[in-house]
């Protein structure tokens, strides 16, 4: 049996949700737990936790359960790639010196099995949203970064919960998805195929599990959705790829046509 490629975003750990932080991990570790020993690679695009920052000697306490799941996986020479995403973005070397495991501050485009994937968490990506847009080229000032360091961590910390709380109140409850012509990922991607060959285009971000032919009628959008409600995935298994879902109260495939 082949071995498969897995993608999965927006845990938001450190949030309670549909069930607790610590209920949801356990539930991502039963979950890489079964597909252990079919991965042939790990992507993780983005806001894994849902506020982050990394100091020199300290990080964030928790999330052992999940730490140790992946240190196992790569322990058993299975590639895991994590993408920041507008929640996690102060990531910074801590799961690359402590786990191995290479960080990506950008969106990237992969060759896998004869096809093109482009693979990032899609933040900021597309028209529109100009108030993040300006939010996260603050964050990512690295002169910003030195000065939180500055700050204690139970201020630091305690500061970036706040930061993420308000960053889901301005973006409210998620929109239906609906009009391509308003959705800034199907957009962006619609514009990104004039210039490139891609076959699919596969982001978080958006919380909703989404499936779209886009409109060359070849290339798809895939959105990973999120683990606070769907507990959706995808998966390529060296011919197809799809959205599945692991013990999920919300099992439902948004825009296919």
């Amino acid at each position: 049996m082949s071995k498969k490629i897995y993608f999965a975003s927006d845990f938001h750990l450190g949030i309670d949700a549909f069930q607790t932080s610590s209920e949801r991990e356990k539930k991502i570790v039963r979950w890489l737990d079964a597909i252990h020993d079919d991965t042939r690679e790990l992507y993780l695009v983005g806001d894994v936790f849902d506020h982050w920052y990394e100091y020199r000697k300290s990080v964030p306490k928790g999330f052992v359960r999940l730490f140790g799941k992946l240190a196992e996986m790569r322990d058993d020479a299975i590639p895991i790639y994590y993408f920041t995403g507008n929640h996690d973005m102060w990531m910074f070397r801590y799961v690359t010196d402590e786990l191995g495991i290479p960080i990506y501050r950008s969106p990237i485009i992969k060759s896998i099995d004869g096809h093109q994937f482009y693979i990032g968490h899609g933040d900021g990506l597309g028209p529109g949203d100009y108030g993040y847009k300006v939010i996260k080229s603050i964050f990512n000032n690295r002169a910003c970064q030195w000065i939180f360091g500055w700050l204690h961590p139970d201020v630091g910390l305690k500061l970036m919960r706040f930061f993420s709380v308000k960053s889901r109140q301005y973006t409210g409850e998620e929109a239906p998805f609906g009009d391509p012509d308003k959705e800034y990922l199907v957009q962006f991607a619609e514009h990104f195929l004039k210039n490139h060959e891609i076959d699919y285009f596969i982001f978080g971000h958006r919380h909703l599990p989404i499936e779209y032919l886009l409109s060359n009628g070849k290339s798809k959008y895939f959105n990973l959705g999120e683990w606070m409600y769907a507990s959706s995935y995808g998966v390529w298994d060296g011919q197809e790829m799809k959205i599945e879902f692991y013990e999920s109260a919300y099992p439902q495939i948004f825009g296919r046509r």
